[in-house]
Formats: structure tokens, C-alpha cells, sequence
């Protein structure tokens, strides 16, 4: 395309309005004049970057980019590239400028005519406040919907919100559910009427909407047609974001589930706060639940380090003790006073007495175990039994007709066989189980099971 011969002066105040300011920088790289547009005042005078190095007027960063743009230009073929540069000057103390770089006359002087980005990043910037601003209002949306969540969760108050709109239940907790008869599923969205015998949406909402407006603190007393319970319904209104909605508090008129509510109540608090340990295993023996005196035994920072884990890594014989208190307990239902030893997280060990009980009127079985510290017990104990009368009895009455080499003798077989009659019985007569109880290897078992008679004839 033919572009004819323009003036000198014009075509000056053509490339000096053709972009926000222009720059004609020497093939040494110096700036050779300065176009600021004139209905562009912004920039003011910059006349005193004329004679200056380009790389004086730029940030190390946009240097770089500068030099990289000018070997890419000078490159055989090329006319034009660009490049986005950041300059410093004393006035504008940073501002960022998109150029277009032409090459121009013989002399190998650059073109620059630039477009001023600040519009754009201001522009940006606002763009990335408001996102922030966003993303806070949204953490806060978050943070106060947990804490509605674990509030609903948590209220031992059966709860139930109804928008007033269509007459439904918008959202209810755990306790109201279960006096409701349904699943949390089937409840939400459900009309709240329809939930209650002989009761019509409409006379149904506008009783509770004229008790709310009231302020009567006397409750409707209705029937829940799933569980068929007689109900309590206390409502209260309310408006949220323009929507209003309605709080009905639901109390149970029946007495004898009050007592239960507070016996399950008083059955959690000591579970919680009861100073004898309290362990709940799974029928594999794996700890489902254990309270803090359980912590307290076992020297464990927090209840996730103990759930999930096998009862036999508390144990001091591990395995064997957990086979005997589960198979035993299962048998029998109960199983009282096992004296064994705990392992606590460092390798303690804590001599104890469990109980257990065989937790089977339940879809999943379990164990429930009350663990209590019976380290008293057996200082107690070995002190009776060093000094007391009744336990060195036997042994007195040897004394001048045996020697004590064969009191010693007699005293230690009858000690050997009871307690290898004891491991016998707490295995129901398994003989490996007993033999790892006693820590004798099975051929030494069965040796003193013939030396005592304590097996029968087939074996």
C-alpha cells in the first residue's frame, strides 16, 4: 500500500498522538527524544529522560525483556515486536507501558510508541480486592455454617426449621428425627403438617403462626404420625435474608422417655469423667471408643491414637490375654477381676483388674471393658501375703517336721500347679495359649501337665 509524503512537523504530532507516549532510542541504546501525548498529561514532562540510557528509566526486569525485544529486532526480516516494560522515573514513581518497537532509518534508531497499562492494572487490582473480598465472605459463609451444623448436631433439643413459604421443613437435627419416627432424608422437605396426625397445612401453620406471634410460651400438643409419640411442638418466627422461617422446639410428653434421656445422659458423663477406664472394642477386639481415665492409664495424648488399634497392644501378654478376656467374656457374658498388667505408650507396665461385658443385642457385637488400676491392690497384697498369718499358715505348720529345703520344694510345686491349672482354665484348655500365658514352651507344658496329673488319659 502507497502511503504519500507527509510533513515533517505533522508527522510529529502523528506518532506523538499515535500512542500514550513514544520513545526514539539510539541503536546504543539511548533515548534519543520523548512524545508524550498531549491529551495524555498524565506522565507530565519527561523531557529529562532525552540524552539518558533506556536502562536507567526501566526495573531490572523490564531491562531484560527490552534487550531480549532489540535482538529479536534487529534480527534479519524483522519490522515490529512487543514488549511490556515497567519504568521509574522521580516523578511517577512506577508505571507500566505496553510498546510497539518499529526500526527505523538506516541509522538502526527504534520506534517505540507505548500505551499505558495503568488503567488495566488498576483495574486488576480492583478485580483481585474484590475477589478477596469474595473469597472472605465466603470463608465467613463457611465458618458460620459449621458452626450451625455442629450446633444442630450437638443440641440435645429436637429441632425443627419450617419455611414458611410452602409449609416444609427445611432442616431438622438428629433428635428430632428420632421423635419424628424418620431419617434426617426423608424428613427435610417433607411437609410439616403431613408429619402430624388429622392436621391440614394451612390450619396447621396458621395455629403455630398465630401462638409464635403470641409470644405464648404454651406448646401445641400433637401426634407424630410415624412414631405415633405424643409431641410437644414449641414454634417460634423468624425472618433470615428475607425469607421467613419457623423454629418449633419439640418436647416429648412422655415421661418415662425423660428419665431414659437422662440416664443415657448421666451414662455418657461418666463414661467421659468416671476415674476407672472405660474401653469399647469391636468383636475382633479393636477399640472402637475409650474414655480419658483410658488415656490417663496408658499415657495417650488423644483418643485417635488408641481408636482403631488392637486392645492386645495395651496387654502385657499382648494376643494371649485379649483371646482369654474375649473368649471367656463371650462365653459367659461377663467376666469379672482379670488381673493382668496395661502397657502404656512408653512400656510401662500398670498392674489392673478388668471387667468385661459381651455386648451382643446389637446388629454389630462388642465388648464393653471397665479397667481399674490395681496398683494399691497389689502392694496391698504382696504385703499380706509377706506378712500376714493366714497365707504363711500352711508353711508354719512344716516348720520341725521338714527340712526347709523340702518346704521350699513343696511349697513351689504346689504354687507351679495352681497357677498352671489357672492358665488351663482361662484358655478353656488350649494348650498353646497357656503355654505362651506361663512363657514355657509347649513340651515343657505337657511335662508338667503329667508330672501334676493334670491331663487326662486319651492325651
Amino acid at each position: 500500500m502507497s502511503v504519500p509524503l507527509i510533513d515533517p512537523e505533522l508527522l510529529s504530532d502523528i506518532v506523538a498522538t499515535a500512542g500514550d507516549i513514544s520513545l526514539v532510542v539510539s541503536a546504543d541504546g539511548h533515548v534519543i527524544s520523548v512524545l508524550p501525548n498531549p491529551h495524555h498529561a498524565s506522565f507530565g514532562r519527561l523531557s529529562h529522560w532525552v540524552g539518558r540510557k533506556a536502562s536507567e528509566i526501566m526495573t531490572s526486569e523490564s531491562l531484560v525483556k527490552f534487550q531480549r525485544r532489540l535482538e529479536e529486532l534487529q534480527a534479519p526480516g524483522a519490522r515490529t515486536v512487543a514488549v511490556e516494560l515497567n519504568h521509574v522515573d522521580e516523578v511517577i514513581s512506577e508505571f507500566p507501558i505496553r510498546y510497539t518497537m518499529h526500526c527505523i532509518g538506516a541509522d538502526k534508531a527504534i520506534l517505540m510508541l507505548g500505551r499505558d497499562l495503568r488503567p488495566i492494572a488498576e483495574m486488576q487490582q480492583q478485580l483481585v480486592m474484590a475477589q478477596i473480598v469474595l473469597e472472605r465472605d465466603y470463608e465467613t459463609q463457611r465458618e458460620m455454617d459449621t458452626r450451625y451444623r455442629v450446633l444442630m448436631d450437638a443440641t440435645r433439643d429436637a429441632v425443627v426449621l419450617v419455611a414458611m413459604n410452602n409449609g416444609r421443613i427445611a432442616d431438622l437435627n438428629a433428635s428430632a428425627a428420632v421423635m419424628l419416627g424418620g431419617s434426617r432424608q426423608e424428613l427435610v422437605g417433607a411437609a410439616i403438617a403431613q408429619e402430624f396426625e388429622g392436621r391440614r397445612r394451612s390450619e396447621f401453620l396458621e395455629s403455630l403462626t398465630n401462638i409464635a406471634s403470641a409470644n405464648s410460651v404454651s406448646p401445641v400438643e400433637l401426634v407424630a404420625r410415624r412414631s405415633q409419640r405424643k409431641l410437644r411442638v414449641i414454634p417460634k418466627l423468624f425472618r433470615a435474608a428475607g425469607e421467613r422461617l419457623m423454629l418449633c422446639r419439640i418436647e416429648t410428653t412422655d415421661h418415662g422417655a425423660r428419665a431414659q434421656n437422662e440416664t443415657a445422659e448421666n451414662l455418657e458423663r461418666l463414661f467421659h469423667e468416671g476415674v476407672d477406664g472405660i474401653v469399647l472394642l469391636d468383636d475382633d477386639g479393636i477399640i472402637t471408643a475409650a474414655n480419658e481415665a483410658f488415656l490417663k492409664l496408658t499415657d495417650s495424648s488423644h483418643v485417635a491414637n488408641v481408636r482403631g488399634r488392637s486392645m492386645a497392644d495395651f496387654l502385657a501378654r499382648g494376643s494371649v490375654d485379649l483371646r482369654v478376656l474375649l473368649d471367656n467374656t463371650k462365653r459367659a457374658r461377663q467376666l469379672r477381676l482379670y488381673a493382668t498388667k496395661v502397657l502404656n505408650e512408653f512400656n510401662g507396665q500398670v498392674p489392673v483388674e478388668i471387667s468385661a461385658t459381651y455386648l451382643n443385642d446389637r446388629p454389630k457385637p462388642g465388648f464393653g471393658l471397665i479397667i481399674r488400676d490395681a496398683s494399691r491392690t497389689e502392694i496391698l497384697r504382696r504385703t499380706d501375703m509377706a506378712t500376714g498369718p493366714d497365707g504363711m499358715r500352711s508353711v508354719i505348720e512344716l516348720v520341725g517336721s521338714s527340712t526347709l529345703k523340702d518346704i521350699v520344694a513343696e511349697t513351689t510345686e504346689v504354687v507351679e500347679k495352681m497357677c498352671i491349672q489357672t492358665a488351663v482354665d482361662l484358655t478353656r484348655n488350649n494348650r498353646v495359649a497357656a503355654a505362651e500365658m506361663l512363657g514355657l514352651s509347649r513340651q515343657s507344658l505337657y511335662v508338667k501337665l503329667r508330672k501334676f496329673g493334670l491331663l487326662a488319659k486319651d492325651d
